[in-house]
């Protein structure tokens, strides 16, 4: 059974940064893609980016371009999402989600598997 949790949520001020985590566990992730998704009050699961685990290659909505950055340590099972430059339109809940088999369909939350809990990340003006 796979496992994801995410951390590193909080509270910040527009132009600050925040950095989330998700540990994932349960069995080998080398041909899964991990992607993060967030999801704001009264709106649909939005993709924000997501990362191959084999290869590092990087998807991006263009939302979020230039902003964050997702990256992954393959040593401790760990995908990190750097938020750089928040906007109050940022706020939402955070989610990490795995693709165990690397589809195409990066952008789509139902391509993912599993899902981690969610980090609550919140963007004051």
């Amino acid at each position: 059974q796979v496992h994801l949790v995410e951390s590193g949520g909080g509270l910040v001020q527009a132009g600050g940064s925040l950095r989330l985590s998700c540990s994932a566990s349960g069995r080998p992730f080398s041909s899964s893609a991990m992607g993060w998704f967030r999801q704001a009050p009264g709106k649909e699961r939005e993709f924000v980016t997501a990362i191959r685990w084999s290869g590092g290659w990087t998807y991006y909505a263009d939302s979020v371009k230039v902003r964050f950055t997702i990256s992954r340590d393959t040593a401790k099972n760990t995908v990190y999402l750097q938020m750089n430059s928040l906007k109050p339109e940022d706020t939402a809940v955070y989610y990490c989600a795995v693709d165990l088999f690397s589809g195409n369909h990066y952008s789509s939350p139902t391509e993912y598997d599993y899902w981690g809990q969610g980090t609550q990340v919140t963007v004051s003006s």
